[in-house]
């Protein structure tokens, strides 16, 4: 899906992640865990957030399954590619690539002719033991 620049794209996203999931159950059969469902929304307001405050012009954002996983994908026509900080307890804001990577499966940036791609990987279920499981490459 095309988002635009302005406010509103960041919640349109979100419902759009929602949507998905809800019909990837619905149409599908696939279980999707509530947790899931929370972290996709947090992923995608994250990414959309950042791609609207660093690149001008359009966004894009793809939303696909996996196997297990839901994988969602955003470009935006800045090429620099974002790096996570250190650290800092101090530091006010721009924690968003850290939170990200701390509920992923999986993160992959590439960059792109004109700009970059974001993947990012969301497990569909909860761990049964309620451990949650680290990074794996997509």
């Amino acid at each position: 899906m095309a988002l635009d620049g302005d406010g509103a794209c960041i919640a349109q996203a979100r419902h759009r992640a929602v949507e998905f999931l809800t019909r990837v159950q619905a149409v599908h059969g696939l279980p999707v865990s509530q947790r899931a469902m929370d972290v996709t929304q947090l992923v995608v307001s994250e990414l959309v957030t950042n791609a609207r405050k660093y690149a001008p012009g359009l966004v894009l954002m793809d939303l696909r399954i996996a196997g297990d996983v839901v994988e969602v994908v955003v470009w935006d026509s800045e090429p620099v590619l974002p790096l996570p900080r250190a650290a800092d307890p101090g530091r006010v804001g721009q924690h968003g690539l850290e939170i990200v990577m701390a509920v992923a499966q999986g993160f992959e940036v590439q960059r792109e002719p004109v700009g970059k791609r974001i993947t990012v990987g969301i497990a569909l279920l909860d761990d049964p033991s309620g451990a949650i499981t680290g990074r794996r490459p997509l």
